[in-house]
């Protein structure tokens, strides 16, 4: 009895882990997929070549898999940043060990750089591809004072839960889709749509998640019970968000290697 009980444990522990490594990992896959039918032929061939044919959507996940290892502790910050509703990032106190912003522009640098050394490169562009997908999870660009969402408390359809992870894989896992099938359902836009959405920079593209955000606020309450109204209320913001990061992602890529 005793042994069987070891086993039922050891085999819960290991699901929670399989869970909590898979942690918004359809989302970044979305927006990789989605950048990836966006790449001019010039682009795409030197991504490969750097990725040793690897797909956008393949490293999508990279900034999050490499958390298990302390070396990279240093680059947590780099996923988000957080600032007062009505505050400017332009004149908030930045953190001393970067943010999203910060993050973002240190990976173009080196990617713009002819002279950095190509594993650099490579661990660049992972990193790239990943915190573009982060920038526009609007909880990325929240409050520091509940950890972006993280200890706002909310139910899923019964089951307790917080506002990010909602955000990060609640819904899209609700969605019952996998991220090929998610990408490929996307809205049809024209040229001049898809021009509209890439233009603008980092920081205007933060401020577009961070309008999301502070909505999301104005119409969620703590311990509130989210379920399909919540879904039908914001699934096309979120649809939306994973769609303008694959097609900015894909534009700065292109500006970068054209």
């Amino acid at each position: 009895m005793k042994k069987l009980v070891i086993i039922l444990l050891a085999s819960l522990f290991s699901n929670c882990i399989f869970a909590a490594d898979d942690w918004g990992k359809t989302g970044h896959r979305v927006v990789g997929e989605i950048a990836d039918g966006y790449l001019s032929k010039k682009t795409e061939k030197k991504i490969s070549k750097l990725l040793n044919g690897h797909s956008l959507a393949f490293v999508a996940n990279y900034g999050d898999d490499i958390k298990s290892e302390r070396k990279y502790d240093s680059f947590g910050p780099w996923h988000y940043v957080n600032f007062p509703f009505g505050g400017k990032y332009e004149i908030n106190p930045k953190n001393s060990e970067g943010d999203i912003i910060q993050g973002i522009n240190k990976c173009i640098s080196v990617l713009r750089d002819a002279n950095s050394p190509k594993e650099e490169r490579v661990f660049y562009l992972k990193m790239l591809v990943h915190f573009m997908g982060d920038l526009h999870q609007p909880l990325h660009i929240g409050l520091a004072d509940d950890k972006g969402g993280n200890d706002f408390q909310v139910r899923w359809f019964g089951d307790g839960t917080n506002l990010h992870s909602v955000w990060d894989s609640k819904m899209i896992d609700s969605y019952e889709m996998s991220y090929t099938e998610f990408a490929a359902n996307t809205d049809v836009l024209s040229k001049e749509e898809v021009e509209a959405i890439k233009k603008g920079t980092i920081l205007d593209w933060m401020n577009d998640s961070r309008a999301l955000c502070e909505d999301i606020y104005q119409k969620t309450e703590v311990g509130e019970k989210l379920g399909y109204r919540y879904m039908y209320d914001y699934m096309e913001p979120l649809r939306s968000q994973l769609q303008k990061g694959g097609i900015r992602l894909a534009g700065l890529l292109n500006e970068i290697f054209g």
